[in-house]
């Protein structure tokens, strides 16, 4: 029951739909016919005939242990709706749980989920569950997706009260920041509700059903932006005040008493946060009507997600550490064991002493085993200082032996000076840059600072999907280097990062034509690049070819990562 409550896909809600328009009194009709949310009329005709489409496709009769594609075993079907149905499936290829939707290939919204599924696919941020195929076989077409067992709805979550502060934080900013991204690659949700995010046990809010979800209910809408935007006020509000904002109950919450219309969720329930419940108010645009409020409701994503990291940031609840009772000696610790009470009710004897033990090792046997562990202490003893001595003595010879043969002082200093970095420039040779405008930050002498990578979801190694990425540094004139010395921001396995020899700064210098210095690898915060012989150059390229895979965090989302925060060059 736990995987089926939080990875199987939302689309057999019934629970009382609500409306993710402009404006919070309609509500949006939960059909199969393709519908506009703006709130514009449609043709009648026209919506008939495609709802009449759409009931002569019956889904597929499958059953549990069929397979597709020779590879995906169906186990349990979760929805049957419309004309297609859902699946938890088994990736018998690489042993893993998947979600499937499946549905004739002559439905009307075969092909609209199809593209749908391809263009999620191909934004392969992993603040979304991930589509992971999208096939037409067989007269089928069937789209498959991650499924996280370890996942729990944010309908579940809310069941059991609202959110306290940071968390409601934490969702409207990530929620936001992962539709805004969407948003700038042309792609919209429409079925935000608390059935369609889910909370993993990190904390990471990750969304499901981008595109697809509307594909395959036939939705469609004029302002997707302040559609998805709305929806994810709506979020908020519920997150706030464990009341939907509207006033149909829905995923499990009550919705709002009937003509009072849309009140803040500071007004509906004692103790809300005042500026997430002003954020709520903005992004549940209400024509406008955000009471006693100055500034202008938020319609896209990328104006809320802006609002959030305006607001100071929110922080998480303090641990609160019970203190342990005091520790209490018992009865056998102070020499005497404690006396049960009486049976049938009568009270328990006084405590009666022990008699203390005969000495040990008292015996004959007993005397003959003091004195041969004393002698064996004694041998141990001396043989330990006799190899003490060996070792110091040979110390020393070595100690003689390296002096003689250690450069003079003026040349070990000359080894090891620091280079100063005059520039920096960001390569990348395939036309896709990190944050070039933060690469200074790295050599500012500032460990607070630094240049950070995008999170990729493969790794460590980001080959083929990627050669690397890295910065140039310019020494100002020829030096002789001998080695580098890397903090990094994030640990975990593994980090690989390669030193080449550069001409120019130029980022569409090939790599190939770059001579390679050293090589290191490491798990943790800092690496230490060694040359085995000094080269003379004067651009050095700090190349990253693998990173560590971490959760999200304030200034990127999950992945595999890195971050440089200081370097230094020797010579």
């Amino acid at each position: 029951m736990a995987e089926r409550s939080t990875a199987a896909v939302d689309v057999a809600d019934t629970s009382g739909e609500e409306p993710l328009t402009a404006k919070a009194g309609k509500a949006t009709n939960d059909g199969a016919e393709a519908e506009k949310v703006s709130g514009r009329e449609k043709d009648t005709a026209r919506a008939d005939e495609k709802r009449a489409e759409a009931t002569d496709s019956q889904p597929p009769e499958l059953h549990s242990g069929h397979k597709l594609a020779r590879r995906y075993r169906l186990e349990e079907c979760v929805t049957r709706l419309d004309g297609f149905s859902s699946w938890r499936a088994v990736d018998e290829k690489l042993r893993r749980a998947v979600g499937v939707h499946i549905l004739p290939a002559d439905h009307p919204r075969a092909r609209p989920v199809l593209s749908a599924a391809r263009s999620s696919a191909l934004l392969g941020d992993p603040r979304f569950v991930q589509v992971l195929d999208a096939v037409e076989e067989n007269d089928l077409v069937y789209v498959v997706h991650e499924w996280l067992p370890d996942a729990t709805e944010l309908s579940t979550v809310l069941a059991n009260g609202p959110l306290e502060p940071h968390d409601a934080y934490q969702l409207v900013s990530q929620v936001s920041q992962a539709m805004a991204a969407a948003h700038r690659e042309g792609l919209a949700h429409l079925r935000i509700n608390p059935g369609s995010v889910l909370r993993t046990e990190s904390g990471q809010y990750r969304i499901r059903g981008l595109a697809v979800m509307a594909a395959l209910r036939g939705i469609s809408c004029d302002h997707p932006q302040r559609t998805d935007t709305e929806a994810i006020g709506a979020l908020l509000y519920a997150a706030l005040t464990q009341r939907w904002p509207y006033e149909s109950d829905a995923y499990g919450l009550a919705g709002l008493p009937k003509g009072v219309g849309l009140i803040a969720p500071d007004q509906v329930r004692a103790g809300v946060h005042r500026r997430l419940s002003e954020l709520a108010m903005r992004a549940l645009v209400n024509d406008g009507a955000t009471a006693s409020r100055q500034e202008q409701p938020c319609t896209t994503p990328e104006e809320l997600a802006k609002a959030v990291a305006a607001m100071p940031r929110i922080r998480p609840p303090e641990t609160a550490f019970t203190t342990p009772p005091p520790y209490q000696r018992t009865g056998y610790q102070q020499g005497t064991y404690r006396q049960s009470q009486a049976h049938n009710g009568q009270a328990g004897r006084p405590a009666q002493s022990v008699p203390a033990p005969p000495p040990p090792l008292q015996s004959r046997t007993g005397r003959a085993l003091k004195w041969s562990v004393s002698a064996l202490l004694i041998a141990a003893l001396g043989l330990g200082s006799w190899q003490l001595a060996d070792t110091l003595l040979q110390g020393e010879d070595r100690s003689d032996s390296s002096h003689s043969s250690r450069p003079s002082g003026g040349e070990a200093n000359r080894a090891s000076r620091p280079l100063k970095i005059h520039n920096a420039t960001e390569y990348y040779p395939d036309g896709k840059a990190q944050h070039p405008q933060d690469v200074s930050r790295t050599y500012d002498g500032d460990s607070s600072t630094f240049w950070q990578s995008k999170s990729y979801i493969d790794g460590p190694e980001l080959a083929p999907y990627k050669q690397g990425v890295g910065i140039i540094y310019d020494l100002g004139s020829q030096q002789k280097v001998s080695g580098a010395s890397l903090g990094l921001s994030y640990s975990g396995s593994y980090t690989t990062v390669t030193l080449y020899s550069v001409d120019s700064s130029s980022t569409s210098t090939p790599l190939s034509s770059m001579k390679k210095l050293g090589t290191a690898k490491t798990s943790g915060t800092g690496l230490k690049v060694k040359l085995k012989e000094p080269a003379e150059t004067q651009y050095v390229l700090v190349w990253i070819t693998a990173m560590p895979s971490n959760p999200v965090d304030d200034h990127s989302g999950a992945g595999h990562k890195q971050a440089i925060t200081d370097i230094r060059f020797t010579g």
